[in-house]
């Protein structure tokens, strides 16, 4: 279970004063990490395997907010 000690070491990690590079860089380590732990998931339907891949979408996301922005309100 290495990828899942991993999967947690990201989560822990600080995400804030980060360059656009290195935003760049979590958002695509965290897309790999969630596919990998979804094949793991395929095969067990372990639920805390499915807890961690919600967390981390859920990081994810956040990144990517800071990399696009937030949308218009007013469109």
């Amino acid at each position: 279970m290495d990828l899942v000690d991993e999967a947690l070491e990201f989560e822990k990690a600080k995400m804030s004063h980060m360059s656009t590079s290195d935003r760049v860089v979590a958002s695509r380590e965290a897309k790999r990490l969630i596919l990998e732990l979804n094949e793991i998931y395929k095969e067990s339907k372990d639920n805390n395997v499915m807890d961690i891949m919600k967390r981390l979408t859920a990081k994810k996301k956040k990144i990517e907010i800071r990399l696009k922005g937030r949308p218009d309100p007013a469109i």
